[in-house]
């Protein structure tokens, strides 16, 4: 999907493709403290639930704005990554297969294009002048441990001994005026450069892009291969080098078109407490601890700029159906070539943060068919970390309904037989029931549910009570004005 000013990344030119598909709604006089947040959890919950654009944001002027709920459709998220129209989860991930690893094959092609100056340099703020307060950031959730003006965020790094630049999806916590506290995951590439700063006593730059096209905080919180930078990936998905400036502190690039961009350096020995903050499952998982602090020494800003936000949270969640549709794909795609044939869809639940409860539609061909499936679903690269249950249905189960899915769980599975567990499989500090356990590394049981008719019974299984797909489809289009 084109963008009619030029450049791919300026959140208000999909902003008006999201208002011309009816995906965006606007909300004024809204408090950032607690109100905005709560607003944005409710509204994910209910069907087709648009985009929120918060205006006239209680102590702030109008145009200083918050946009949440932005990949929460599959309307929305296919316009994001430019895949065309899409209107049900099926067909979005069906969309999406193999999708990502052509983008990660093209994306040395799309170097991001350099230039002199854009929208984002229309206010600086420097040195004294600094003042985060100048923004709308929201206090999201009762228990947060303070304001967060960096979730649906682009975090920009460098490495100390390469030209490699890291774009990465970390949260951002405002500590004063001129400071913000920055969680970063130990292991994810952001925290290694900063880890190889700090081993070398030198200040470690950072620049924070509050508000863009909400693809570039997409892709930034997605797993791309060491050494690559997200703005190639991200020019691979739109067919065109994204356009950057470089900041007047550091050099680092950020996109022209952004909103809000915080630049500054992470200094040694400079760390506050941070947090606690939700996380993907729904829990705060941990108490408040120290994190890098990050001084900022200029603000850049459009004129009337829109904070992006996107905090975690209960599921559903303001980002927990674009995770759901991502690695649903990835899931298919990684089935596919582990050679499981005849897989219908996956769906990954957002109820389980898209990791903790996958479920696989399969027509079932041979005996073995449909444990095969559940096992490598729950073991695959992209699927073992934290597969708490991975399920198993038949073909006319449609694998992202909850409700056919545990119909199928309930009438079609005998406890004792069709429930594998498989011990000590991989999983995470990170996860809530990791207080309970029983080992000193992060290692947990994990459920396999073969849902599916058992195989030698296929023929003799009794029928379903339902009207067929095909005259359910055509009873809708008929009376479709009963079925909005």
């Amino acid at each position: 999907m084109t963008r009619k000013d030029g450049n791919p990344l300026d959140l208000r030119a999909w902003l008006d493709t999201a208002r011309a598909l009816g995906e965006l709604k606007d909300v004024r006089g809204a408090d950032w403290n607690l109100e905005l947040g709560t607003i944005s959890e409710l509204n994910v919950k209910i069907d087709s639930a648009p985009a929120l654009l918060f205006d006239d944001i209680k102590g702030y002027a109008p145009g200083f704005r918050v946009l949440t709920c932005s990949t929460a459709s599959p309307a929305r998220l296919s316009s994001l990554l430019r895949l065309g129209e899409a209107t049900s989860h099926a067909g979005l991930v069906h969309k999406l297969r193999g999708k990502p690893k052509g983008w990660q094959t093209d994306a040395p092609k799309f170097e991001p294009k350099i230039v002199e100056t854009g929208e984002i340099f229309e206010n600086i703020q420097s040195g004294d002048a600094v003042d985060l307060n100048t923004f709308p950031a929201p206090l999201w959730h009762e228990k947060d441990g303070g304001r967060y003006i960096g979730t649906g965020c682009m975090v920009v790094t460098k490495d100390l001994d390469s030209d490699w630049v890291n774009v990465g999806t970390y949260r951002v916590q405002m500590h004063d005026r001129n400071t913000v506290g920055l969680d970063m995951i130990p292991g994810k590439h952001g925290a290694q450069q900063y880890d190889k700063h700090m081993k070398a006593g030198k200040p470690f730059p950072v620049a924070i892009v509050c508000g863009a096209d909400p693809l570039g905080y997409l892709i930034s919180g997605i797993e791309v291969p060491y050494g690559m930078c997200e703005y190639n990936y991200i020019g691979a998905i739109l067919g065109e080098p994204v356009s950057v400036v470089r900041g007047e502190l550091t050099g680092l690039p950020f996109p022209s078109g952004a909103e809000i961009v915080l630049e500054g350096w992470a200094h040694p020995g400079d760390e506050r407490i941070e947090g606690p903050f939700g996380e993907f499952h729904g829990y705060y998982p941990g108490k408040a601890a120290t994190a890098p602090a990050v001084k900022i020494e200029k603000i850049y800003f459009r004129n009337q700029p829109i904070i992006v936000g996107s905090p975690p949270a209960k599921p559903p969640n303001d980002y927990s159906y674009s995770k759901a549709v991502m690695r649903s794909a990835l899931l298919l795609d990684a089935l596919a070539a582990a050679g499981v044939p005849d897989v219908a869809n996956v769906w990954a639940h957002e109820i389980g943060g898209a990791r903790m409860f996958n479920v696989v539609a399969i027509r079932q061909r041979y005996a073995g068919h449909a444990r095969q499936a559940g096992h490598i679903l729950s073991q695959c690269g992209v699927g073992a970390y934290l597969s708490r249950y991975s399920v198993v249905v038949d073909e006319d189960i449609d694998p992202a309904n909850l409700q056919e899915v545990m119909w199928a769980v309930a009438t079609r599975t005998d406890p004792e037989c069709d429930i594998d567990i498989i011990k000590r499989g991989m999983g995470s500090k990170n996860d809530p029931m990791s207080i309970a356990y029983r080992y000193d590394a992060p290692l947990t049981s994990k459920a396999v549910i073969d849902a599916c008719r058992p195989y030698e019974c296929l023929q003799a299984f009794p029928e379903v009570a339902e009207a067929s797909k095909a005259l359910q489809d055509e009873v809708r289009a008929k009376w479709k004005e009963l079925f909005k």
